[in-house]
């Protein structure tokens, strides 16, 4: 596989790793604007073409009629405010769909052609499997919200989300690797140390997506509206009132709020100290500007996290709030990655 073909491939990737950036922002402003369960169907062909006139609009309107949603909350909705919660449901489906023939199609393309080295096909095939997963968790996930209590599972939406974000990294992670080759064990012992930091801060943020699944689920972000303390505690009295105890880390409010906020804090602290010890130490000029700019991204997430939780979680800040994890992520992968390169001059 030579250089050029590694270079497109890699484009391709970086292309599809930012189509399912996209897919997670508009499903933010999706689960935001209470649009998930507009469509009552899952219909992976035919379901790309939305109603086309009056007819098809009843018919689809109808069967949201007999949902509980529509039942229970929405039911002096008028078709033409069904069409806004309509709207961003098809988007989310429909970019799905289109993720899917963006990897998809590039990858036959370059199998068939013989631009794909053996080595990468098993893992370019992967990424697909858990696309499909993806797809169907989604629907998974809708259908909990389609009987009895018109709220999706937490629990499956924290599940969706983070198959999202397993996706980007895998998309993105391959990509870094064809732009450039990592090295082996390295034996720099403040290298060493660098890339076990950079390792834990991306699980880390790893914890922050999911807890924050859990956020999103449960509507957490609704209550305790203050910062820096919850309602005047540091941690809310009433966050282990849930039996059996350990139910509170999923399903109660405050315990799960304060999780994310700990979250918040730590890479508050231990970003800026990462990226002192970055600049301190020899590496790449490209490893310095990927930990400033993961400093800023992760300073500006948190201003934004703060934000969306005192205005009690408008959409568009909530959106943004979605999109920027995955900012913080790609950035950390990018480091972790040029940390691990050959490419290291002393230069200070």
């Amino acid at each position: 596989m030579n250089t050029v073909a590694r270079r497109h491939v890699a484009v391709w990737l970086l292309v599809c790793s930012a189509t399912v950036f996209a897919i997670l922002v508009v499903g933010g402003v999706t689960r935001l604007t209470h649009s998930g369960l507009s469509i009552v169907e899952w219909q992976p062909i035919v379901g790309v073409i939305p109603p086309l006139d009056q007819v098809e609009w009843e018919a689809t309107f109808e069967k949201y009629r007999q949902t509980p949603e529509y039942r229970q909350v929405n039911h002096r909705m008028t078709l033409d405010e069904f069409k806004g919660i309509f709207f961003w449901e098809y988007v989310h489906r429909v970019l799905g769909r289109l993720v899917g023939v963006v990897f998809f199609v590039p990858f036959l393309y370059f199998w068939l052609r013989g631009k794909l080295e053996p080595a990468l096909v098993p893992k370019l095939l992967g990424i697909f499997v858990l696309g499909g997963l993806q797809g169907a968790m989604g629907w998974y996930m809708v259908k909990s919200g389609l009987v009895d209590d018109p709220r999706v599972s937490h629990y499956r939406l924290t599940a969706h989300l983070s198959l999202a974000f397993l996706i980007f990294i895998a998309m993105f992670w391959v990509a870094l690797d064809l732009l450039s080759t990592r090295r082996g064990t390295t034996h720099d012992a403040a290298l060493r140390s660098l890339q076990r930091v950079g390792f834990w801060l991306t699980l880390l943020v790893g914890y922050m997506v999911v807890s924050g699944g859990f956020v999103a689920g449960i509507r957490a972000g609704r209550a305790y509206n203050t910062f820096p303390l919850m309602n005047g505690h540091v941690l809310p009295p009433e966050s282990f009132i849930i039996e059996p105890w350990y139910l509170n880390f999923f399903n109660n409010m405050a315990l799960v709020q304060f999780d994310h906020r700990l979250g918040a804090w730590l890479l508050a602290f231990l970003v800026p100290w990462f990226w002192w010890k970055i600049r301190l130490a020899a590496v790449s000029n490209t490893a310095r500007l990927a930990g400033t700019l993961l400093l800023l991204a992760v300073f500006a997430q948190i201003i934004l996290g703060i934000a969306t939780l005192l205005l009690m979680v408008p959409v568009a800040l909530g959106a943004a709030h979605q999109g920027g994890a995955m900012v913080v992520l790609g950035l950390l992968l990018w480091l972790n990655h040029e940390l691990r390169v050959p490419q290291y001059a002393a230069a200070r």
